[in-house]
This record gives structure tokens, C-alpha cells and sequence, in this order.
């Protein structure tokens, strides 16, 4: 006898939940609940709001006292945040820590993070410099603050970065990729970056996780700072499995350099396309040796070779 829908539905739901229950993969489990995904979207959007005040709200900073708007928002922000991370923490340590335990520790992060955020807001205006600094056809530090899809994958870095620290479960990750999808560049939370830092055009950058960036590093659209091999998946976890990139250095689009044990020294120039995977020592160049390019038609053969690396060129 054919089966209804109805008896087919209830059929799949039985199995999938089965399923889950079988993989311990509940995700609401009493007073336990995963952090919400928008609410946490929406602390990103009102801290960029205290961040560069009268840039991303409708009131007019000139009309109102910064010190009571930004305290303002603060506090909503503060409220919020605390259920937040309450949440993360409360569903990753529901076994060994008591509900009172976890709301103090929540309240404890929360401050850690607050005494932090004029720091953050420094450094970002040190990457809006670089922004302009960096890029002629910006036409004002304005305007990259408002328009730069860089910037606001870093604001959301510096900012999820702090949680990383502090080890909050599930908001960093949550922060990164709504950045990631916003915008198409990737930044761990885990990333250790400098000041002064800059992306240009942006789309493709992938910054792994144990991956360390000193001050004034310049990166161009589809750098990959990212590892050797995850084969080993996470018997990898908490070793250093990406590059360590120096001061004053800048890597051109398509770049790619791998490895914990890479390590860029101070003032290199990394040209497009190049796939490193060995030290570079400090101020040098990094450059691809020019393949040979052939143009064929019916009559007539072009072969251009490779030129010769002048001194003062580190060849890959």
C-alpha cells in the first residue's frame, strides 16, 4: 500500500532525528542554545557604529554629545553581548561549570573587552590611514572608512580577535565568516596582525589562523597566508602551521605563501603569483620567473623567454 505524505514526512523526521541523537548532534539541549547568529551580526553592526561615529546610523554626531551617544550604544551593545557570550560559553561548558559560574565569567570577559575597545578603535584608525596612505584613488580617509571591503574585514578581525583570545567559543567564528561572506576575504580570528595594516581591493585573501603579520604589511586581492598541508586535520590544532610575514612588507594579488616555519623578513616584496614556501630574508624581492610565452597562428611563431634576475632578487 502506497504510503501518504504525511506518513513519509513523519518517517524522515523520525530517522533524522535519530541521526542526530546518534552523533550527540542536538543543538538545543535543555538550558543550553548555540549564541544567535543575527544578534551577534548585530553587536558587529553597533560597534562599527561606536567606532566611527555618524558614519553607519541616522543620527547627526554634530547634533548630540558623542560622549552620550557612544555611551549610549555601549550599553546596549554591553547587554547584549553578555547574553551572547553567556550562551557560547554555557553550551560549551554546561558539564563542568555551573550556570552562576558561567554568568560571572561571561560578565568577567565582557569587561576585558570593553577595557580593550579604545585600543581596537586606535588601530583602526591607524588601518584607515594606511588605507588612504596606500591606495591614490582613495579620495579621502572618509571614504575609505565608508567604502573599502579591507577595512571592514579587519574591523570585524580586530574585533572577533579579542574573543579569540579570551577563548569564547563559536563568536569569533561567526564574526570572521560574516565578514568573509560580506566581503570574500578570510581572516581568522587566530591571526596575530599589526598595525597599520592595509588590503587593497581584497576579494580572494585568505590569513590563516596561527598566521603572524607585523606592522605596515600591505596585501593586494587573492593572497593566501595559509598552511603546507591539513592532512592531519586536528592532531594540527594549536600548532603553528602558518607564515610569519614582517614589518614593512607587501605581497602582490595571487600570491601565495605557506607554511609555520616560512618566515618574510622585514621589507619584502612578494611579486603576484609567486607560491613561497621557504624563508625569505629581509629586503629582498620575491619574484616569478617569466614562463615562456608563445603566440602561434597559421604563419607566424613568437617566443618570448624568461629574462635574466638581476642582483638583489630572490628567485622562486
Amino acid at each position: 500500500m502506497e504510503k501518504s505524505m504525511r506518513e513519509l514526512i513523519l518517517e524522515a523526521a523520525s530517522a533524522m532525528t535519530e541521526s542526530c541523537h546518534s552523533m550527540d548532534f542536538i543543538v538545543s539541549k535543555g538550558e543550553r542554545h548555540l549564541p544567535d547568529r543575527g544578534s551577534v551580526i548585530k553587536i558587529l553592526k553597533d560597534l562599527r557604529r561606536t567606532m566611527f561615529p555618524g558614519f553607519f546610523g541616522d543620527e547627526n554626531i554634530t547634533l548630540i554629545s558623542p560622549d552620550y551617544f557612544i555611551g549610549d550604544c555601549l550599553t546596549h551593545i554591553y547587554d547584549e553581548l553578555k547574553k551572547q557570550v553567556f550562551a557560547a560559553l554555557y553550551y560549551r561548558d554546561y558539564a563542568d561549570k555551573t550556570r552562576e559560574e558561567t554568568e560571572k565569567e561571561a560578565e568577567a570577559i565582557c569587561a576585558v573587552f570593553f577595557e580593550h575597545l579604545p585600543d581596537i578603535q586606535k588601530k583602526l584608525m591607524k588601518d584607515v590611514q594606511a588605507g588612504f596612505d596606500g591606495d591614490p584613488a582613495a579620495k579621502s580617509r572618509e571614504d575609505v572608512v565608508f567604502s573599502y571591503p579591507g577595512l571592514f574585514a579587519i574591523f570585524v578581525y580586530r574585533i572577533a580577535h579579542e574573543f579569540y583570545l579570551q577563548d569564547v567559543p563559536f563568536l569569533p567564528r561567526i564574526m570572521t565568516e560574516y565578514a568573509h561572506s560580506r566581503t570574500g576575504i578570510d581572516i581568522n580570528s587566530g591571526a596575530e596582525i599589526g598595525e597599520y595594516f592595509f588590503i587593497d581591493h581584497g576579494t580572494g585573501v585568505v590569513i590563516g589562523e596561527t598566521t603572524v603579520i607585523g606592522d605596515y604589511v600591505k596585501l593586494y586581492q587573492g593572497v593566501t597566508l595559509g598552511a603546507l598541508s591539513t592532512r592531519s586535520g586536528q592532531k594540527l590544532a594549536g600548532k603553528k602551521r602558518h607564515p610569519t610575514i614582517g614589518d614593512h612588507v607587501t605581497v602582490y594579488s595571487g600570491a601565495t605563501i605557506l607554511g609555520g616555519e616560512t618566515n618574510i623578513g622585514e621589507g619584502v616584496i612578494v611579486a603576484g603569483g609567486a607560491f613561497v614556501t621557504q624563508s625569505v630574508p629581509p629586503y629582498t624581492k620575491v619574484i616569478v620567473k617569466n614562463p615562456e610565452l608563445q603566440i602561434k597562428d597559421s604563419n607566424v611563431k613568437v617566443e618570448l623567454q624568461s629574462t635574466e634576475n638581476k642582483e638583489g632578487l630572490w628567485e622562486i
